[in-house]
C-alpha cells in the first residue's frame, strides 16, 4: 500500500483574558494533538495601544491576548519551548514589535534563534480593505512588512515573514475571483518593495518563504476550484513575473481558517456541518491542500467560544486526517473536466481584475477601489440572502426549529470576566514603575532614528523589547514619524440610483423628512478599536440607498468623537456597531455622553454579536434598538429608523 501522506498542521486559534490563562489554553491545546500554536491579540495589541490607553477600554482580552511588554510574552510562553513550536501570530500592523518580543522570549529560553518556526501575518493591505488593524499609511507599512522579511532571511530562516491573508476579504464580501486578485496583487507589492532589500541570489528563497492564509467558504466545489486557482496563478506569477526557476520556491502554501461569515446565530448548532464542508474544500484536493488548518467554533456567532468548543473544532479535524482514508490517495479531482473548467473560469476572471489594478499602480495604489468594490460585493450577497435567493438554512428558509440544547446554562459561550481588564492595567503600571527609564528613553530614541532614516527597524525594535518598552510606546514612535492613516469607507456618501425594491422606503424617508423639516440625518459610529466594518457599511449603504442624509466615518473613534458628530451634524438617529464584545462599557459611556450634551432624545441604535442578556442591558440603558446577526433583513432594519424618528414617536 502507498505511504499516506502526512497531515496539515491542527491548529486551534487562540488567546484571551491574560497571558497566564492564555498560556494555560496553549498547553492544554498542544496536549489534547495541537501541532501548532496560533496566538490571537486583542485589539488594542493589534492596534498599537497599551490596556490602559483611553481607546483600550472595554477591548482588553476580549478578542485575543493582551501583550504590553516582554513581561506579558514572558508570560504567554511559560514552559512552552519555543525552538519546538511552529507558531503562528495573527498580528499585522504591530507585527515587527510582536516578533520582536517573541525573538527576545526565545533568547531568554537560551533558544537557537535560528531554528525558530513560525509565521508573523504582516499583511496591512487587507487591514485597510476589510479587517481594520492598521496604524501608518499604506507605503510606510508596506516598508515595515519588508523590513521583517528582509531580517528573517538573514536571523531567522525558517520563519514565514508575511502571511497574505484573503480570509478577511472574503469575509467583506469579495467573489472568489476579488479574493484571488486581491491577494495575488497584495503579494506582488510586497515582492517588488522586498526585491530592493535582499540580495538577488536569495531573492528566490524569500519567493518560496511568502504564505498566504485563506478562507473557504461554504460553496466548497467553486472554493476547492479557487485553490487550485491559486495554485496555478501563484505558480505563473513567479514563474513569469520574477523568473523563478526552482518549482520548489513557486509552491502556493498556505493555511487555512474556514469561514465565519457564514456561520449564524439561529439554529447554531447547524455551523457544525458549515465548518466540516468549508474543510472539506482545503483538504480534499492533494494539489492544493492547505498546510495548517484552524477551523472556528460552532458558536462564534453568539460570542467568545470555551475550551470545549475549540476542542469540538480540533476533533473534527483529526477524524478527517485520521479516521478516513483521504491521505491515501493522489489529486482526486486531477482530469476531472467540471473542475478544470471552473478553474478556468475563476483564473480568466482573476487575471483580468490584476490586469486592472496593475494598470492602476499595483495594490498600494488601488486601496480605494478595491475597498468600494468589496462594499458593493458584499450588499449584493446580502440582497440575495433578504430575496432568498440565497439560502441560508435556518435563517431564510426553514426557520421553526427544536430550541438547541447546546446554549442552555451558560449560553453556551465564554465571558470574560471585566476584572481582567483591570488586573492587566495594574500589571501594565507595575512593568512601568519598575523598569529603567533612562535605558527606555535611549531604546525609543534609536528607534525613532532607524525609522526616520528608513533603516531597518527589526533591530531597534528587539533592542526596545529588550530594554522594558510597550507596545503602546513602540507604535507612538511609528504613528510620530509616519503618521496615523484613516482608511477608506468603501462607502459613498452621494445618493446611489439602486432604488430596486426600495421604494417605499424612500417614500417613507422623503415623507418624514419633510415632517422633520429637513432630510433624516442618520449619523453611524463605530466606537473602540473594532474594525470589522462590515455591518457599519452595509448599514450606512442601504441607509443612503433609501434617502437618508448619512455620515459614516470609518472605524476606531471614541464615545466622545462620536457623540460631537452627533451634536455637529444634528443627528435624528446614532447608529452604533461593535463586533469585538465591547458594546457594555462603551456604549453605557455614549449614552451618558448623549445626555450630557442634550441629545437624550436622539434615538441610539446597536447592531453587533450580542447575547440576550446583554441586549437587556442596553435597552436599560435607553437604547432604542438591538440588532444581531439574526436581523438580517436591512430593509426592516430602516423602516424601524424611519418609526424612531417620526415626530412624536418618543412619546409614543
Amino acid at each position: 500500500m502507498a505511504e499516506k501522506d502526512k497531515p496539515w498542521l491542527f491548529r486551534t486559534y487562540a488567546g484571551h483574558s491574560t497571558a497566564e490563562k492564555s498560556n494555560a489554553l496553549y498547553r492544554s491545546n498542544l496536549a489534547k494533538g495541537q501541532t501548532g500554536l496560533s496566538v490571537a491579540f486583542d485589539l488594542p495589541t493589534q492596534t498599537g495601544y497599551d490596556s490602559d490607553h483611553v481607546l483600550s477600554r472595554g477591548e482588553v482580552g476580549k478578542v485575543g491576548v493582551p501583550v504590553c511588554h516582554l513581561g506579558d510574552m514572558r508570560a504567554l510562553f511559560e514552559q512552552i519551548p519555543l525552538e519546538q513550536m511552529n507558531t503562528s501570530m495573527t498580528i499585522n500592523a504591530t507585527a515587527p514589535w510582536l516578533l520582536s518580543l517573541y525573538i527576545a522570549v526565545a533568547e531568554e529560553q537560551g533558544a537557537d534563534v535560528g531554528k525558530l518556526q513560525g509565521t508573523v501575518q504582516n499583511d496591512l493591505i487587507k487591514e485597510y480593505l476589510s479587517r481594520g488593524t492598521y496604524i501608518c499609511p499604506p507605503k510606510p507599512s508596506l516598508a515595515m512588512i519588508t523590513d521583517v522579511a528582509a531580517y528573517t532571511r538573514q536571523h531567522l530562516p525558517k520563519w514565514n515573514p508575511m502571511n497574505v491573508c484573503s480570509y478577511h476579504l472574503q469575509e467583506a464580501g469579495a467573489t472568489p475571483e476579488q479574493e484571488l486578485a486581491y491577494a495575488l496583487a497584495t503579494a506582488i507589492a510586497v515582492l517588488d518593495d522586498l526585491k530592493g532589500k535582499v540580495p538577488p541570489e536569495s531573492f528566490p528563497e524569500m519567493v518560496g518563504r511568502i504564505s498566504f492564509f485563506v478562507n473557504a467558504g461554504i460553496r466548497f466545489v467553486t472554493e476547492m476550484c479557487k485553490m487550485r486557482a491559486f495554485t496555478e496563478l501563484w505558480d505563473e506569477i513567479t514563474r513569469d513575473r520574477y523568473g523563478i526557476e526552482d518549482p520548489k520556491y513557486r509552491r502556493f502554501r498556505y493555511g487555512v481558517q474556514v469561514n465565519s461569515l457564514g456561520l449564524t446565530e439561529q439554529q447554531p448548532e447547524n455551523n457544525v456541518y458549515r465548518i466540516l464542508l468549508e474543510m472539506l474544500a482545503v483538504t480534499l484536493s492533494k494539489n492544493a491542500r492547505a498546510r495548517a488548518v484552524q477551523l472556528p467554533a460552532w458558536n462564534e456567532a453568539l460570542g467568545l467560544p470555551r475550551p470545549w468548543d475549540q476542542q469540538w473544532s480540533l476533533r473534527m479535524q483529526q477524524i478527517v486526517a485520521y479516521e478516513t482514508d483521504l491521505l491515501e490517495y493522489g489529486d482526486l479531482f486531477d482530469g476531472n473536466l467540471a473542475v478544470a473548467a471552473k478553474v478556468a473560469e475563476l483564473k480568466e476572471g482573476a487575471r483580468a481584475e490584476l490586469k486592472l489594478l496593475d494598470e492602476m499602480g499595483g495594490a498600494i495604489a488601488s486601496i480605494d477601489y478595491m475597498k468600494s468594490r468589496l462594499v458593493e460585493s458584499n450588499a449584493a450577497r446580502l440582497n440575495r440572502i433578504e430575496a432568498n435567493e440565497t439560502v441560508v438554512v435556518g435563517v431564510n428558509r426553514w426557520q421553526q426549529g427544536e430550541p438547541s440544547p447546546l446554549v442552555s446554562g451558560d449560553g453556551g459561550i465564554m465571558v470574560v470576566d471585566p476584572a481582567v481588564e483591570e488586573d492587566q492595567v495594574a500589571r501594565l503600571r507595575a512593568w512601568r514603575e519598575a523598569r529603567d527609564e533612562a535605558a527606555v528613553a535611549a531604546a525609543l530614541a534609536a528607534l525613532r532614528l532607524a525609522a526616520q532614516k528608513g533603516e531597518n527597524i527589526m533591530p531597534s525594535s528587539i533592542a526596545a523589547a529588550k530594554a522594558g518598552v510597550t507596545t503602546g510606546e513602540w507604535a507612538g514612535v511609528m504613528r510620530a514619524v509616519h503618521g496615523e492613516y484613516r482608511g477608506p469607507t468603501g462607502v459613498s456618501a452621494s445618493p446611489s440610483n439602486r432604488t430596486e425594491g426600495l421604494e417605499p422606503i424612500r417614500e417613507a424617508v422623503d415623507a418624514v423628512s419633510a415632517r422633520l423639516g429637513r432630510r433624516l440625518k442618520f449619523v453611524v459610529g463605530k466606537p473602540g478599536l473594532d474594525g470589522h466594518s462590515n455591518g457599519a457599511e452595509q448599514i450606512a449603504f442601504r441607509a443612503r440607498d433609501c434617502g437618508m442624509d448619512i455620515t459614516y466615518e470609518g472605524i476606531r473613534l471614541t464615545p466622545e468623537q462620536i457623540v460631537a458628530r452627533a451634536q455637529e451634524e444634528d443627528a435624528h438617529v446614532v447608529g452604533l456597531s461593535i463586533l469585538s464584545g465591547s458594546h457594555l462599557p462603551l456604549i453605557e459611556e455614549l449614552m451618558g455622553r448623549m445626555r450630557e450634551a442634550g441629545l437624550g432624545g436622539v434615538p441610539v441604535i446597536v447592531g453587533g454579536i450580542i447575547p440576550d442578556e446583554d441586549a437587556r442591558r442596553l435597552l436599560s440603558m435607553g437604547v432604542a434598538r438591538v440588532y444581531t446577526p439574526k436581523d438580517f433583513q436591512l430593509n426592516t432594519i430602516m423602516m424601524d429608523i424611519v418609526a424612531l424618528v417620526e415626530p412624536g414617536a418618543a412619546a409614543a
